[in-house]
């Protein structure tokens, strides 16, 4: 839309002209958010099993890093790993304090879904599996996670599309994401 005195026209040609730069951004937001949902799942994996098998030391390591995630804003952790790390010595882009920043945060939310499909899991089935012999790592393999998977999709699916939102966050360490696109454009053109 454009200013002409009071009134305001629909600029079509401004639309097409923005549009290869929205598609990058679309782009690096899919990015973003798919590799932090593919590594947050990965972590979420590791930890729901130290929590589930109730490691000594370790579970209460992953309960207290589950608390600090889901306790304090993405901003702030973002902020810290973009302008604490390069302070200590590592130096890190805005896409990659993004990405583990994200990672950060969707571990600890999808460590409390599988813990809680894992909890959901019949107690008959894992005592079964162990009177067979299974190992608890076959356990888990074999009978505890095809089961708790089924059983956490809407809650993982949820999260999933909770962390492709929470991109928009990234826009304040300069990650080129949709809303830093459409800031640039608006700070640009009105």
């Amino acid at each position: 839309m454009r200013r002409h005195g009071l009134k305001m026209t629909f600029d079509f040609a401004f639309i097409l002209s923005t549009l290869p730069a929205f598609l990058k951004a679309v782009g690096v937001t899919l990015q973003v958010g798919l590799i932090a949902i593919a590594t947050s799942l990965l972590v979420a994996v590791i930890n729901a099993a130290l929590l589930v098998f109730r490691t000594p030391y370790l579970s209460r390591l992953v309960a207290l890093y589950v608390e600090l995630a889901r306790n304090t804003p993405l901003l702030i952790q973002l902020f810290f790993v973009y302008f604490a790390l390069p302070a200590l010595g590592f130096n890190i882009s805005g896409f990659w304090a993004a990405i583990i920043t994200m990672t950060f945060l969707g571990g600890a939310y999808l460590t409390e879904v599988l813990r809680a499909g894992v909890e959901a899991v019949p107690l008959a089935q894992i005592e079964s599996g162990k009177s067979i012999g299974l190992s608890d790592w076959q356990l888990l393999r074999h009978v505890i996670l095809p089961q708790a998977g089924i059983l956490s999709l809407p809650a993982l699916f949820a999260n999933f599309i909770f962390l492709l939102k929470e991109t928009t966050v990234v826009s304040a360490v300069a990650v080129p994401e949709i809303l830093y696109t459409t800031k640039s454009y608006i700070a640009l053109y009105y």
